[in-house]
This record gives structure tokens, sequence and C-alpha cells, in this order.
């Protein structure tokens, strides 16, 4: 099962996650749009948003509305109205939308009519931008509340918990509409990342959902298979075709004949093998070892590796005509260090998933374990995340799992070399964690303790990527 919320903005085409943006503001009054946008930068602190000028039916032409948390919409007249009604009924993606109303546009009864079923909330001008933040920040929850269920909804075919994806950052929000896409055709996808991202998890999700989920998944580690064995491995032998051949052997190819067959690390696969690979690509046929008959093989292909292909294909060690068979759609996985606000949300889902390991007394991570945890770099990604984590479960013997119990401190979270400015920076970090840390997050307290003012220390939350601070439990369990 698939569990997502999230929330971004991107431009078509774009994979750079610095594109992702909370808020989509859409002013048709330039001379009103700096005021606006400056009284919601004052009330929404650490959020991403962007502007743009005109009508949204203009302005989804050029832009990928499919990652917007919350559209902000200017109507100020009946003719926006119309407008905008008939651009977001034809969004593929449905969100939660604010508008920014005059008066004059809601005097009649079809209007509200339109506003009541397509609007989240709105306000009339002027504008009291205090009010106008809150509401946004009440349909951002909102949004990311109906995305979890309709994902959870949408995921009920998985087989089990087995194969359970989780992720509440927008590029996995982004990953999982793309692995929902892929799944409608049958065209071979290249799914990359680091060891440990999930990838194998992403290729039972693409076959779950897929036309194949009633067939046959196959998952072949192609580094894990000696060289002498790759060829009858793959693609089978018959009786008598090499000495303790006793028997006609079906591969991994044809054993996923009618579903779908997933080469992990594809990368290390011997370049004299990836010749016999293209050529099944190209026309779905198979030799077995031994054998002279051609067997039609009716079989997705999905391919995984940590490699950097294109890299291989320079140095000459991937067939570029192999890479470009492969690699028709493609998933990108993302790092574990790249999803940082991802980290506490696994966390306490692996807590949670694993907790008939525990002692009946343990009740969740300190604030100090989640913050070195945002601090590590996770070389080991999400595997390495779930071992460190059932590891403190079964040997914390208090009722709060610490940073010691998890095998980091803060010296093994901040491990990578550093320059003079970063090291300053990395210090700044560390003294704002720790002051939010000993008011509980409270940010009046925190800057009263650091000598700073409020919008200083605002600031600097930013400058670091914290998220937005309010009075919370120290504990997540």
């Amino acid at each position: 099962m698939a569990k997502v919320c999230g929330k971004g903005f991107g431009h078509k085409g774009s994979h750079v996650m610095e594109n992702i943006i909370d808020i989509a503001l859409f002013l048709s009054s330039k001379p009103e749009a700096r005021d606006i946008v400056e009284g919601l930068e004052e009330n929404l602190v650490q959020v991403k948003y962007i502007v743009k000028s005109g009508c949204l039916n203009e302005a989804a032409e050029d832009m990928d509305l499919s990652l917007i948390g919350v559209g902000v919409a200017q109507l100020r007249n009946s003719d926006d109205l119309e407008a905008f009604v008939n651009t977001s009924q034809s969004l593929t993606k449905k969100m939660p939308w604010i508008g920014l109303i005059e008066p004059s546009v809601i005097e009649h009864g079809d209007a509200r009519g339109l506003v009541t079923r397509n609007f989240f909330a709105f306000h009339e001008a002027p504008y009291n931008l205090y009010d106008v933040a809150c509401l946004i920040r009440h349909a951002k929850k909102m949004a990311d509340i109906e995305y979890v269920e309709t994902a959870a909804e949408c995921s009920d075919t998985l087989a089990g918990d087995e194969y359970e994806m989780v992720g509440t950052t927008a590029c996995m929000r982004k990953m999982f509409d793309t692995i929902r896409r892929v799944s409608a055709v049958d065209a071979p996808v290249f799914i990359c990342g680091e060891s440990g991202t999930g990838k194998e998890l992403a290729a039972h999700a693409i076959h779950e959902r897929s036309r194949r989920a009633a067939g046959p998944f196959v998952a072949v580690n192609c580094g894990a298979l000696p060289a002498n064995l790759v060829q009858s491995e793959l693609f089978g032998y018959e009786k008598g075709a090499f000495t303790g051949a006793n028997q006609r052997t079906l591969g991994r190819i044809e054993s996923a004949n009618g579903g779908t067959l997933f080469l992990d690390e594809i990368g290390d696969l011997p370049l004299d093998l990836q010749v016999n690979l293209l050529r099944f690509l190209e026309d779905h046929r198979i030799q077995r070892v031994g054998g002279r008959e051609d067997i039609e093989v009716d079989v997705r292909v999905l391919a995984a590796t940590h490699v950097n292909l294109e890299k291989a294909v320079e140095e000459g060690r991937f067939r570029e005509d192999l890479y470009h068979r492969l690699n028709v759609l493609q998933i990108n996985i993302p790092a574990l260090r790249e999803r940082e606000d991802d980290i506490e949300v696994l966390a306490k889902f692996f807590f949670d998933k694993f907790s008939d390991e525990k002692s009946a007394q343990l009740k969740g991570f300190s604030l100090e374990a989640l913050t070195i945890m945002r601090q590590y770099h996770w070389p080991g990604n999400i595997r390495e995340l779930i071992n460190r984590v059932r590891r403190a479960m079964v040997m914390c013997d208090k009722r709060l799992i610490k940073a010691s119990d998890l095998g980091l401190d803060r010296r093994t979270s901040c491990r990578q070399r550093m320059t003079l400015e970063q090291a300053r920076d990395a210090a700044e970090y560390n003294v704002l964690i720790s002051a939010l840390m000993r008011n509980k997050k409270k940010v009046k307290n925190a800057a009263d303790e650091l000598g700073i003012s409020r919008v200083t220390l605002y600031r600097l939350l930013e400058k670091h990527g914290l998220g937005k601070h309010e009075k919370s439990e120290d504990v997540v369990s």
C-alpha cells in the first residue's frame, strides 16, 4: 500500500526538487499583487510559493499543476469566475482552492453556487491577509488528509504489508503519481535510485496496478548471479545442455510469462549477455540453452540499478541500444536524505509495523533522536533506517528511543568534510535546534533565550530549511 500525502508545484519537464512549491497564487490584479504577496510572506513562514499574473487558463498552459498543494485564485468579475471554473474542472488533479473574490462577483445565486462547489473557502475584498493565510493553512491540512485517504483506497490491490511504500513529501508524491501513470501502459520502465531506496517496492507497485497483476512477478538480481550461470538462469536450458542438466528447466524470463520480469542491478549484467537480452526485448522470443526452438514470451520488463548507466554507456560497460530499450519510461527513487521531512514519518511507520518486537514500556522517539535522524546522511537509505529502528526497539529499555539507541550521535550525523562557512552554518543550525528543544518548540521563548527577535529567528529557520515551528509535544510515538 502506498501511503501518500504532500504538496508541490513544478514546471513541466522539471525534475528539480527546488521547483516544488506549496502554493500557487493566480493574481489578476498586478497593482495588488505585491501587497498580497508581502502580506502572505509575513503570515506563512517556511512556505514556498509561485505567483502568476493573469487568468488560470493562461497560466495552466505552461505549468504542471499536478503537484500544487493549494491554489489561490483572485477573481475580480463574473468572467474571471466562469473562466476559473472551466479550467479547474478540466484538471486531472483536484486540489483545494482559496478564492480572493470581489463582493460583486457573488451577488447572483448562480455565482454563489459556483463558488460553494469549486472553492474550499473564499475571502472577500478588501483582504485581511492574516485570515487568508489561515484559510490556506487549513486547506493544506485538508489536502494532505484527503490525499492520504485517496492513495490508500487506490492501493488496496497491493499484496499485503510487504509492499507498502510510505511518503509525505512532494518528491514522493510525484513519484507515486508517476507509478500510477506508467502502470497503465505496458512499456518497459527503468527505475533508478541508490541502494536501499525501495526500487523493488516500486516495481511491485507498478505490477500490482497493471493489467498483469494476476500474473507472476519474477525478480532477478543480476548482480547476484554467477557469471557462468546467468544465461541458463535467465533463459532456461534443455535436458542434456550441459553436465548436470538432467531435465528441461524454465528460465526466469519464461517463468514470468503473462506477468512482469524485474531485472534488478541490470548494470551488472555481463556485456555478452546484454546482446541476448536486447534480442529478447526486440522480438519477445528466447531460446533455451541447448535448444533451437524460438519460444514466444509475453512479459513486461522492469529494470533497476544504482549504477549511472549513462556513464556506463560512455565507458563501454553497457550497450547503448539496450539502455534505450530499457529506458522507455523512467522513475527516479529519491534518496532518504533528499526527503528529510519523511524521516520522522518513516520512523513512526516502522515503529508501529514492528511494535510486537518492542517492550510494553517503549512509547516512541525522543526529540533528540528525531533531530539527529534528520541530520544524519543515511547512506543506506530506507534499509538502514529500518535496521536501526528495529535494533533500537529491541535493545532500548527506556520509555523513549534516544539517538544512542539508534547508534547515532552528533558526530556520526555530520561526518562529511565541510568548509568554514559550512561549519559556521552547522554550528548555527545546532544552536537553533538546541534552543527549540529546550523551549519545546516555542518560537517566542527560543528567540528570547537567543537574544534575537522572532522575525530574525524565523529568517534563520528559513535559511536552514527547518519546518514551521508551533507549540507541540516533545515526543512522537
